[in-house]
């Protein structure tokens, strides 16, 4: 979902004239129907002065598109800044910029993991690296448009109040920082060649309205990682009644595609399998392209399961597979075409 959306220009113009923040809130209290917090306006007001100095060059086009706060479809997360349009080649490509204000951090020994300071103490945090490319991860693996006009995507961090310590680049993140190449205080210059590497012209079309358009289906290779899951896992084969079950599931999943939503409500035991079925409809789903995630207040099912993926993909690739209860409050009706929840009486 697109918050704010302008072009280069509009983008220039809003900061010289001081209402950037003001505008970002009010699209969205106009999208979601909220302000959002003076904190986040003032993180705003100043992260979008360095954006704003970044890409107020020529050699960035007037054309070139720009969305703030783009809202990532199936997860609550937010993209800081992106910034869309062809390169030389003609080639459609978007930058994904994550913004830090954070000025010092520790290692924490989790991969991919890092600890930063606040107010009310310590906390771990994803490394903005890794922040970035697994926003771009989750936009190539589930817009449809993203791969069909194969439009690139471009993920990096900019900490424009970092001074290198070697802590925030440390070898430990050379994995992420190099799929997601990371840019602090002194990289003004550098970031400013990343983009102009990628954008070098507007786009006939706005390539950023077109993929928050596109429709959601998961990749196949998405489908693979997943089924790799069950390939070999004795504890997932289905049984007698599961199997029943499962099928009806299946049926009334396809049938939803193409009309009214069904609610199927499955009754069982401890140790009946309801579980067992409730993880071969995501694998199959997926593989249909139907949108799926798994649902569950309890965290512990959702990690049982995500430990348990295998093949060429991390865990973390397809956590957004194994969802808490309380992740669609601002989620549009019709993103999904299939919901398994796990547990549904516990729901809140």
């Amino acid at each position: 979902m697109i918050v704010y959306h302008a072009s280069k220009k509009g983008f220039i113009n809003d900061i010289f004239n001081g209402t950037i923040a003001d505008d970002i809130d009010h699209a969205f209290l106009l999208h979601l129907g909220r302000h959002t917090s003076p904190n986040e306006k003032l993180s705003w007001k100043n992260s979008m002065m360095h954006m704003y100095k970044v890409i107020n060059t020529p050699d960035i086009p007037d054309a070139s598109t720009i969305a703030i706060e783009y809202q990532i479809p199936l997860t609550s997360k937010r993209i800081d800044f992106i910034i869309s349009g062809v390169d030389t080649n003609q080639r459609s490509n978007i930058v994904i910029i994550e913004l830090k204000q954070w000025e010092q951090a520790k290692l924490s020994k989790k991969s991919g993991i890092i600890q930063t300071h606040f107010q009310h103490g310590e906390s771990e945090t994803a490394h903005p690296s890794y922040q970035a490319w697994s926003y771009a991860y989750m936009l190539q693996n589930y817009n449809e448009t993203v791969r069909e006009q194969s439009i690139q995507l471009m993920p990096c961090a900019f900490l424009h109040n970092y001074q290198e310590d070697h802590i925030i680049s440390n070898e430990c993140y050379a994995e992420y920082i190099a799929k997601a190449p990371l840019f602090l205080k002194s990289d003004a210059g550098k970031l400013q060649d990343f983009i102009k590497k990628y954008i070098k012209y507007g786009s006939k079309e706005d390539i950023i309205y077109l993929i928050d358009k596109g429709k959601l289906r998961p990749s196949k290779q998405l489908a693979d990682a997943l089924n790799s899951m069950l390939h070999g896992n004795r504890e997932f084969v289905l049984l007698d009644d599961q199997k029943v079950v499962y099928e009806t599931a299946l049926n009334l999943a396809r049938e939803a595609a193409k009309g009214p939503k069904h609610v199927f409500i499955v009754e069982g035991g401890p140790g009946t399998g309801k579980s067992v079925v409730a993880v071969n409809l995501l694998v199959e789903l997926t593989k249909e392209g139907v949108v799926a995630q798994y649902v569950s207040k309890n965290a512990a099912p959702r990690d049982v399961y995500t430990a348990k993926l295998s093949g060429s993909f991390k865990k973390s690739y397809i956590n957004n597979l194994f969802v808490g209860s309380g992740s669609f409050i601002d989620t549009p009706q019709k993103t999904f075409g299939a919901l398994i929840v796990d547990e549904a009486h516990r729901l809140n």
